[in-house]
């Protein structure tokens, strides 16, 4: 068994904080959520998708952060302790294991999307989108995919800055960027709200954003909203029970966790209200799906003044949102390396990086040479899934809400109530027996619908 004083801990709650909201807010709040919202009628999806990250979200973390704390090691580590500590079955390792495979798979294509981010602000600053139409900008996405050259050297930057953060470790790496990211994130995001107030049709974009139209809601809609509320919290991940392993017993953590869920929810909103009213006052489609950010915005960016400035802004904004992701998706699989394989932190975060990036060569090439292969294809339901469409399947529809919901039963169900109520800081009151409600009946049912949705 591995020794707990192998890992660092946070230097402050604050540090804390920063880092765990990192973690959380990514490319599924300011990439998927404006075009999931576009797709799914705005205003009513929106109100769903906030009432699912109060109810079922932050309680679901503040599950996570006590079983890392508590377990105090890898996601690995951390399950062989706590089931030993409440005589429950080994088997429950599954959850350590999906926790470090999940980050792994997840950051080999993770990181791919997040590298047409870096491109894209560098073809913005130069220019390059001036004057562009519908099909102009269509065809200069279409360019960056078909150039596996131009992709490999992106996702190599990419997967090279999230390694070199993580192998400087929890105070020197993790801590001091996301110091730096976090907040230019926020002040970028809040200038790119400004100028949508100043510059765009704000008012469009807001009704667009909180006017429900409940005629819309359907039951692919409802789970479509609480499959977004958990993938943009990153939920099942395995980020915040490693986190939480590095917390000392003085920070609270119903207190974290509502942080947490909140600021990732509004900096999903204020991605809306930034995106929204230029989509909608340069006369774009809303509903355009995932080349919303890559195709439709550059429209937007070509044609206004100034635009230049403002796309290489948004897709800066883009790019620190993705990395702070990426740093917490690497760090369960260097935690876990850390502990067994007895090399110093650097080997094992360029081994864990490595990998990635080798296997997101794969992915890669799903988008130009090999993009005729179906790896699947002699099974009818991924008979037109590419390779970066079988890997996003597996792990957004299939691994994450599995592990979320092992997560909650364990924490519901094999947890003492002794043991969660230390962690969490509470008496035995109401606050409790609905936190215990919610992981023991509503969350397992809840989760148990996206799993069996995503299998149709």
């Amino acid at each position: 068994m591995a020794q707990t004083s192998v890992h660092e801990s946070w230097s402050s709650q604050p540090a804390f904080i920063l880092a765990a909201v990192g973690a959380a807010v990514g490319l599924g709040n300011i990439w998927r959520f404006p075009f999931i919202a576009g797709q799914n009628g705005g205003g009513a999806f929106v109100l769903l998708y906030v009432g699912f990250v109060l109810l079922l979200g932050i309680p679901i973390i503040t599950a996570e952060l006590a079983m890392g704390r508590r377990g105090h090691e890898s996601p690995v580590a951390t399950m062989i302790n706590l089931a030993r500590q409440e005589n429950r079955s080994q088997g429950w390792q599954i959850i350590g294991w999906l926790s470090i495979l999940i980050p792994l798979l997840g950051l080999t294509y993770y990181s791919v999307v997040a590298a047409w981010a870096i491109d894209f602000v560098f073809q913005s600053a130069a220019g390059s989108f001036r004057g562009f139409g519908a099909s102009e900008s269509s065809a200069f996405f279409a360019e960056l995919l078909a150039s596996p050259w131009r992709m490999i050297f992106w996702h190599f930057v990419f997967i090279s800055l999230t390694v070199f953060v993580v192998a400087r470790g929890i105070r020197k790496g993790l801590e001091r960027s996301v110091k730096i990211m976090m907040p230019a994130l926020f002040i970028i995001l809040l200038l790119m709200v400004a100028y949508a107030v100043i510059a765009a049709d704000f008012k469009a974009g807001v009704k667009f954003l909180f006017t429900p139209d409940f005629s819309k809601l359907t039951v692919p809609v409802v789970l479509m909203a609480l499959g977004q509320a958990l993938f943009s919290l990153a939920v099942g991940v395995g980020a915040m029970i490693t986190y939480g392993a590095y917390l000392p017993k003085n920070i609270s953590l119903p207190w974290a966790g509502a942080i947490i869920g909140i600021a990732d929810t509004v900096v999903a909103i204020l991605a809306g209200l930034a995106i929204f009213p230029l989509v909608l006052g340069y006369g774009l489609d809303p509903g355009e799906g995932p080349g919303l950010i890559f195709v439709t915005l550059p429209v937007a960016f070509g044609q206004m003044p100034g635009g230049a400035i403002v796309g290489s802004m948004f897709f800066v904004l883009l790019t620190f949102a993705a990395l702070t992701s990426s740093i917490g998706m690497l760090e369960p699989v260097v935690s876990w390396l850390e502990e067994h394989r007895g090399f110093k932190r650097p080997v094992m975060a360029l081994s864990a990086g490595f990998v990635a990036w080798l296997v997101g060569l794969s992915i890669v090439f799903s988008f130009n040479i090999w993009s005729d292969v179906r790896p699947l294809g002699m099974f009818r339901f991924f008979e037109n899934k590419t390779i970066f469409d079988v890997m996003d399947f597996f792990v957004a529809n299939i691994m994450l809400p599995l592990n979320a919901l092992l997560i909650a039963v364990f924490a519901g169900w094999m947890m003492s109530r002794n043991s969660t109520l230390e962690e969490l800081g509470w008496s035995d009151g109401l606050r409790y027996s609905y936190w215990r409600f919610i992981l023991k009946f509503v969350a397992p049912i809840a989760l148990g619908a996206i799993f069996v949705s995503s299998l149709k």
